[in-house]
């Protein structure tokens, strides 16, 4: 695209920061709209896919991703009798290929340190209202802000804006959440492993490597803990101490790790929403990361796909001459590549996270083998990198990218 454009970005996460990043970068006149006074990280920890690896690549962010992430090549579960339930090797897909476990607050702050222009972000700026052209917004204090030429939501996955699009398919909240926090690794023994445990799919504890951050050098595990969202304040009401206890019973070396916890609010609650949009842009307004897709954790795609969005829609701008053109074509790509993982989030997240113990059962028996069966071992280890595009697609990965993360891995 020619032309310069005014664009205001609604929303400071993982989309709206790439976003920032690469149309500055490309020239256009961008604003950032944080409902937030204190722009920063939410959540405790998360794993960078091969796909998503590949945009902070093109980001030429990679360098500083590798200093402060780690490696994961291994994803494994099992039950607190030992019995494997998950064992997935990203060396299995391609020796060259590994995930990166990382801080949220390390991918912020990179993220803000690349963009070019930090002044045009308006912080405590919640926007409540968009006109009918979608080229002018208004935030809580009844100011004005536009005219835009483009307004992309990203405001997450309980996203204000989402409606205006017209396009909603589905948008509810999952009955189970989680809580997290960060723990010092130490002498942790898993550094290059996300490591789950499961009691049925009543209960699920997660440990995943995320290295450090800016400012702070102790490398650090993410934690993770399965609960049902209605069960939170029961949780809060019983006390650490019985909970405490219960993990010990399920995996007495995680108990371990959080020795340094001892007052609830080191926990962070989350809580998670499956939204479907049959149309991710409405005139001048489109939509972007858990905005355009929310879905549950279980495929740990997130982040990945907040990249993906940010990247998409910047080559879409730069592809064509006039705006609806560059939405049609974001949309068409963004959404081919996004179903397939809505469909496999919603089906999983049962198997993970639910009540129905035959389901578990069958889970422990099957999921594995299955994992072994000809064709089944590669369609879900391209599921678990982010690089299955639809059906029977992939998601083409560079040869200089891969060769970075071969250089990264020694080899």
């Amino acid at each position: 695209m020619s032309k310069t454009l005014d664009i205001a970005i609604v929303g400071y996460g993982t989309a709206g920061q790439a976003l920032a990043v690469l149309l500055t970068r490309d020239g256009h006149r961008v604003q950032v709209f944080e409902q937030a006074a204190q722009p920063g990280p939410v959540g405790a920890g998360f794993l960078l896919q091969p796909s998503g690896l590949q945009v902070l690549w093109q980001m030429q962010l990679l360098p500083q991703v590798f200093a402060h992430g780690a490696a994961v090549r291994r994803l494994y579960g099992e039950t607190p009798c030992g019995r494997a339930v998950m064992d997935m090797r990203y060396d299995a897909l391609d020796p060259r290929l590994y995930g990166v476990g990382m801080q949220r607050g390390a991918l912020f702050s990179l993220l803000h340190d690349a963009w070019d222009a930090p002044s045009a972000l308006h912080a405590d700026c919640c926007i409540s209202a968009i006109t009918d052209s979608t080229q002018r917004l208004q935030d809580r204090h009844g100011r004005w802000h536009g005219n835009f030429d483009l307004v992309i939501a990203t405001d997450g996955s309980a996203s204000g804006l989402r409606e205006k699009v017209q396009g909603t398919r589905l948008d509810r909240v999952y009955p189970w959440g989680a809580l997290w926090c960060l723990l010092p690794a130490g002498d942790w023994a898993f550094t290059d492993e996300l490591r789950q445990r499961y009691v049925a799919a009543r209960k699920m504890i997660g440990l995943l490597p995320v290295g450090t951050r800016p400012g702070d050098d102790t490398p650090r595990l993410s934690f993770f803990w399965s609960l049902q969202r209605e069960a939170f304040q029961a949780w809060e009401d019983a006390g650490l101490e019985p909970w405490l206890d219960e993990v010990a019973s399920i995996w007495p070396e995680a108990r371990q790790r959080l020795q340094g916890v001892t007052v609830q609010s080191q926990l962070t609650r989350a809580s998670y929403r499956d939204a479907v949009m049959d149309r991710w842009y409405h005139k001048r307004l489109v939509l972007a990361g858990d905005a355009a897709h929310s879905m549950s954790p279980q495929l740990g795609q997130g982040v990945n796909m907040a990249l993906l969005d940010a990247l998409a829609l910047r080559d879409a701008l730069r592809a064509e001459e006039d705006v609806d053109a560059a939405l049609a074509r974001y949309q068409a790509q963004r959404q081919a590549h996004v179903a397939l993982y809505q469909f496999w989030s919603r089906w999983l997240t049962p198997i993970f996270q639910s009540e129905h113990d035959w389901i578990a059962r069958a889970r422990d028996l099957l999921f594995k083998p299955m994992g072994r069966m000809p064709g089944g071992r590669g369609h879900m280890l391209r599921v678990l990198s982010g690089t299955q595009h639809g059906l029977f697609g992939k998601l083409p990965l560079q040869d200089a990218f891969i060769a970075a993360l071969q250089a990264r891995n020694g080899g």
